[in-house]
């Protein structure tokens, strides 16, 4: 399968544009996903079949500790399938309070020579009222964890700083009252949107997070964060957050808007008026994986997203003190099969150890 992957599908499907595959990719995975014996067949394909590498984190049991990042399946249609491929959880949007269509296209760009992906989706997705009834209706296999990312939605109505924090509100209180999603992440740092990463400085998320605090959550929030930031700026966002028990720990982190920390610069010459994923991500994430482990030591939990391109790259994130993975581009880029070598190389280096 990696081999007809990497010399026959993938050539083709870097030939067609990136967010048709995506599109196409999404609608085949839900009509797998809505039927046990597609479900079985990916599984056999494509899935984990080792020992017990399950992990609970915050009181949430997880069979495999890789998860699909919030930013692949935005509208949450996916939930039936990914478990086959291995993944231990999904964190689905963002989702906003009204549906967005996003920004112009082209939204994802490939730069096939740095390994990174331009993304400029503009918190593309249905809304959050959309996606709950789409989960409420899905399979989501027993076990599977699905997680809810929210952001502010991408428009001229969220102009302010106080419309925007209502926009969150209303988007975590609706998915608490109907019991949606298994945790949340708060994402202050998406940089596609109409104002930007507006929330990133520690005035404004105290501003968030004392409102959200507000409401009743019994389930584990976390913080997406940016990681264009000093570790000073980052270190001030984190000391505002530990003012709010609710707050379990971050996603660490959301796309790279350097292009300089492409391989290739030139390849997003003209292109790159987003946020770029894959490589560019790897040692920022980790780096300040390492630094917030260090700081916090074991009390707040950390989700190592960004550049996990291989398994040697998800082993890294773990031992800078990632608790929990995410990963998108990486499944993209070396295929579907991925993820089960992830969870591989977990059983051999971590449970093989006990």
């Amino acid at each position: 399968m990696k081999f007809l992957y990497k010399y026959v599908l993938k050539p083709i499907l870097f030939f067609l544009d990136a967010e048709f595959v995506h599109d196409l990719f999404t609608m085949l995975g839900r009509m797998l996903g809505s039927f046990g014996i597609t479900r079985k067949g990916i599984h056999i394909l494509y899935g984990y079949h080792g020992k017990d590498i399950s992990k609970t984190v915050d009181g949430i049991k997880y069979k495999t500790p890789v998860m699909l990042s919030a930013g692949f399946d935005y509208n949450g249609k996916l939930t039936g399938i990914l478990e086959s491929v291995g993944f231990g959880g999904e964190e689905v949007g963002s989702v906003t309070a009204r549906a967005c269509e996003g920004n112009r296209k082209p939204r994802l760009i490939r730069l096939k020579k740095s390994g990174s992906i331009v993304v400029r989706k503009g918190l593309r997705n249905g809304g959050v009222d959309a996606v709950i009834n789409r989960i409420k209706n899905s399979h989501v296999p027993k076990g599977f964890v699905v997680g809810v990312s929210i952001a502010r939605t991408n428009d001229e109505v969220c102009n302010t700083l106080e419309v925007g924090i209502e926009d969150y509100v209303y988007s975590l209180d609706k998915l608490v009252n109907e019991n949606v999603g298994d945790y949340y992440a708060i994402n202050i740092s998406c940089p596609n949107s109409y104002c930007g990463e507006a929330y990133t400085t520690p005035e404004a998320l105290n501003n968030l997070l004392t409102e959200i605090g507000k409401i009743k959550i019994e389930k584990p929030v976390y913080l997406k964060m940016p990681i264009n930031l000093s570790w000073q700026e980052f270190e001030a966002l984190l000391d505002v957050s530990l003012n709010f028990p609710y707050i379990k720990g971050y996603v660490i982190g959301n796309l790279n808007k350097n292009i300089s920390d492409l391989k290739h610069p030139h390849e997003a010459h003209g292109k790159a008026r987003g946020g770029l994923s894959g490589n560019p991500c790897k040692e920022l994430s980790t780096a300040l994986i390492k630094a917030t482990r260090a700081k916090l030591g074991d009390s707040k939990t950390i989700i190592g997203c960004g550049g996990i391109m291989s398994v040697s790259d998800a082993i890294e994130k773990f031992e800078a003190g990632a608790d929990l993975l995410q990963l998108i581009t990486g499944m993209i880029f070396d295929g579907p099969h991925l993820v089960s070598d992830i969870c591989n190389e977990i059983s051999r280096k971590i449970v093989d150890k006990k």
